[in-house]
């Protein structure tokens, strides 16, 4: 406690020092730099001063003053005098007068004109404003007129300890790595004082912790921080919150402090092997299970982390090494055990391995703590599945003869359950694979027969898929492909390669090769094919021609003499025995043509025909036909031509005097007048009511005859025109022998009820001299003219 009070005492004291050894020497200071001083009563003196003078001497400054300075944040009850101006002309009379301008004149810093006191006005900030240029002249107070020029001078403001030190970069936060050893360099922090680094220790600070030891120190001058405790464990303790203290006046007693926090963390180092969470592990699959599924996960923890933890698996030791394989998981860093290869529980119900874990990247710092590694043992049980039928082999190959009998058997399939349960198995054959359903197999032991004759030479090879499947569960089904090879047999005779027809010269030498033609066999032989060829018993002594086997397995036929004349005989026919070498051999007999040709005298072929020979023009049949067929070609162009012509001269529209179908009749005859009521059914347009059944159309000539229609029921009295035409225009849209075009229909029908009557006379029983139009006067002056036309008539009558 005295303690704390001295402290009390110093920090309450100190400043109030400073600030008496700072004001005392600006209240009582001398002027240090005087201008020449003129003796009192020298201004008649100074007016005698002549040109030569004004220019041999400098004019020196009258001013004696030193550079001011004023203490910052300074109040008190009456103004701070910060200096006195003064001139050597001053006499001490009261006629000179101090004039000040400039930083602050006159508001901040006033002067007294008859003395030359300065005083500062207001409390000043060296933060704000750290010095003020000002301009001092002495002017005569009567005149107002400069004694001499204006000077600049001055007023610094004198720092006081008044700002504490501040981080601005503050919080930190800083990383080291974990186990790093005593100072390594962690961070370094900076503080800034707002105080005059120059003047005082008012900027100058030292740094100290107050929190975060004794894990980290601080170098007090430079602010670097260091590790001050070794080994430091990440996995312990990651995260520390250190304080850091600024404090100026050099870290005295009274000096202003600020503080920050860091933040440091410690990163991580592969100091930690991995290790196994338990020592065994159980797993059990299924023995169907595919290749490269997984079937269980083990985990090697690690107490580090990001690449330090990291680890990769290997299967070390055990019985199952081929068998299974594990992986390491990039996301969760297991270890995944997968199946290489099939499992058969009946071979094998379990495994053992020795799985070993081992951190992929290692720090050599720490190997000497031991190995970054760990083991652990794994136990597999293989579990029974239902399995499927397995065959003896993965594929077949049977062989049989093209003249196997039918149901013979030509190969045996086998397969078993491999399940302990072992249950029998039937089979049966794809016959999706056997579409003409050549093979049968046994459902009970797999032997396959023959169904239908083969022949190789149709189909050497038939691959046909067996399928075996459990009786005990028809779902449990294998497959196995069956390759049949049919073998060859000697069951089709040689025969000419191809159609030969040999050309013989008749000025052809004895002796000279005819033809040499060659034989092919249907049937494959292992050692090939070698044929035997002969003439028929009958023609081994043909006077005209002979046969010669080649080596080359062909035969060559020779002419025994000459003379050969197409006049004589012009086709000769050879009959030839080919033979093969089979057991037993076939044969067949093949016929030669020979034509007697017609050659050059170099033995090229010219013509083989008799017609030919016998042409005096030497035009060949070939181009008789042609000219033959030139000519028909011609005949038929003319028939057709003339053919076209007939039908174009034909008209075109077959005209009938009964075929009335046009659009508009035309009648170039007057008629009879209104008497003539014979060419139209006048009776059936005035009398809608008699409408009774089928009314035929006449204008046109229906092709096809069709049955009356019913009629539309009887129009009642009283209908008028425009229901009249309605019934007319609906039996025309209904008639089937109504023509596609417009026709004009003729209505003389005017309708019933009207109060004038009809106009019409057709109906009208007196002729036109019975009838009195003297009426029509009297209905006003519209109908005057038209009375006077039938007035007029009626007179020229009677004349």
């Amino acid at each position: 406690m005295p303690e704390r009070l001295t402290e009390m005492l110093m920090d309450t004291w100190t400043p109030l020092i400073i600030l008496w050894i700072t004001v005392l020497p600006s209240i009582y200071m001398a002027p240090m730099n005087q201008s020449q001083v003129l003796p009192s009563g020298s201004s008649t003196g100074l007016k005698r001063l002549t040109e030569e003078q004004r220019v041999l001497n400098r004019s020196k400054r009258g001013w004696v003053w030193n550079q001011m300075f004023v203490l910052e944040e300074f109040s008190g009850p009456e103004p701070i005098l910060v200096g006195r101006l003064h001139t050597d002309l001053d006499p001490g009379s009261s006629k000179i007068k101090y004039i000040l301008s400039g930083d602050g004149a006159g508001t901040i810093f006033v002067i007294n004109d008859k003395t030359g006191d300065i005083h500062a006005m207001k409390r000043l900030d060296r933060e704000e404003k750290a010095e003020y240029t000002l301009t001092a002249q002495a002017v005569d107070r009567d005149t107002n007129q400069p004694l001499e020029p204006p000077s600049e001078f001055i007023i610094k403001v004198q720092d006081i300890n008044d700002n504490a030190p501040e981080f601005v970069d503050g919080p930190y936060h800083a990383t080291v790595p974990e186990m790093s050893v005593v100072g390594t360099f962690v961070t370094k922090v900076t503080a800034t004082d707002a105080d005059d680094p120059v003047y005082g220790n008012s900027a100058k600070l030292v740094y100290s912790i107050l929190e975060g030891q004794p894990y980290f120190s601080i170098e007090p001058h430079t602010a670097i921080i260091k590790t001050a405790l070794p080994n430091m464990d990440r996995e312990a303790k990651e995260e520390y919150f250190v304080v850091i203290q600024a404090k100026d006046m050099g870290g005295h007693m009274g000096g202003l402090s600020g503080t920050t926090t860091v933040t440091i963390t410690l990163t991580d180092v592969n100091d930690n092997p991995p290790k196994f969470a338990q020592s065994l592990y159980h797993f059990s699959v299924m023995e169907d299970v595919a290749l490269g599924e997984p079937i269980g996960r083990v985990k090697a923890n690690d107490l580090d982390i990001g690449e330090n933890a990291k680890s990769s698996y290997d299967i070390i030791e055990g019985d199952g090494m081929d068998i299974f394989e594990i992986t390491t998981d990039a996301q969760t860093q297991d270890g995944i055990i997968r199946v290489r290869k099939p499992l058969d529980f009946e071979t094998k119900k379990s495994y053992t391995l020795k799985v070993e874990a081992a951190n992929i990247h290692i720090d050599p710092r720490f190997i000497i703590g031991g190995p970054f590694k760990d083991t652990a043992t794994v136990k597999i049980v293989v579990e029974d599945a239902d399995e499927p039928p397995v065959f003896s082999s993965p594929t077949y190959l049977l062989e049989v003869h093209e003249n196997a009998a039918i149901n013979s058997v030509i190969g045996q399939v086998t397969a078993h359950d491999p399940d302990v349960s072992s249950s029998p198995i039937r089979f049966s054959i794809d016959r999706h694979t056997d579409l003409e359903r050549q093979f049968n197999i046994n459902a009970e032991d797999g032997k396959i027969t023959l169904a239908t004759p083969l022949d190789r030479e149709t189909n050497m090879w038939h691959n046909i898929t067996i399928v075996a499947t459990e009786t005990r569960n028809h779902s449990q089904v294998s497959r196995v492909p069956v390759a049949i090879k049919v073998l060859d047999v000697n069951d089709n005779a040689p025969e000419f390669a191809s159609e030969h027809e040999a050309f013989l010269c008749e000025n052809g030498k004895p002796g000279q090769v005819i033809q040499i033609v060659s034989a092919v066999d249907k049937d494959d032989p292992k050692n090939g094919h070698y044929f035997l060829y002969s003439l028929l018993p009958e023609m081994v002594n043909n006077p005209n021609f002979t046969i010669k086997k080649n080596e080359d397995n062909t035969l060559s036929i020779l002419a025994k003499h000459s003379g050969f004349s197409r006049q004589k005989q012009e086709v000769y026919l050879l009959p030839i025995i080919i033979s093969d070498s089979g057991n037993p051999p076939m044969s067949s007999t093949s016929t030669l043509t020979i034509r007697v040709c017609g050659c050059s005298s170099d033995g090229i072929v010219q013509s083989c025909n008799v017609e030919a020979y016998v042409l005096p023009i030497g035009l060949s049949m070939g181009a008789l036909i042609a000219i033959l067929a030139c000519i028909i070609l011609l005949l038929v162009i003319v028939v057709l031509f003339v053919t076209l012509r007939r039908h174009k001269n034909e008209p075109l529209i077959i005209k009938d005097d009964e075929d009335v179908r046009e659009n508009i009749i035309r009648y170039d005859d007057e008629g009879g007048g209104e008497e003539d009521t014979e060419a139209f059914d006048i009776a059936t347009l005035q009398n809608p009511d008699g409408i009774n059944g089928f009314l035929p159309r006449k204008d046109i000539k229906p092709d096809l005859q069709f049955m009356p229609r019913q009629g539309l029921a009887p129009v009642p009295n009283g209908v008028d025109v425009d229901e009249f035409i309605n019934v007319r225009l609906h039996e025309a849209d209904n008639d089937p022998t109504a023509p596609p075009y417009d026709s004009i229909q003729i209505y003389g029908y005017e309708g019933r009820g009207s109060a004038a009557g009809s106009l019409s006379s057709l109906e009208s029983s007196t002729s036109d001299s019975d009838q009195n139009f003297d009426y029509l006067s009297e209905w006003g002056p519209r109908f005057k003219r038209l009375g006077e036309l039938y007035s007029v008539g009626e007179s020229d009558k009677e004349t």
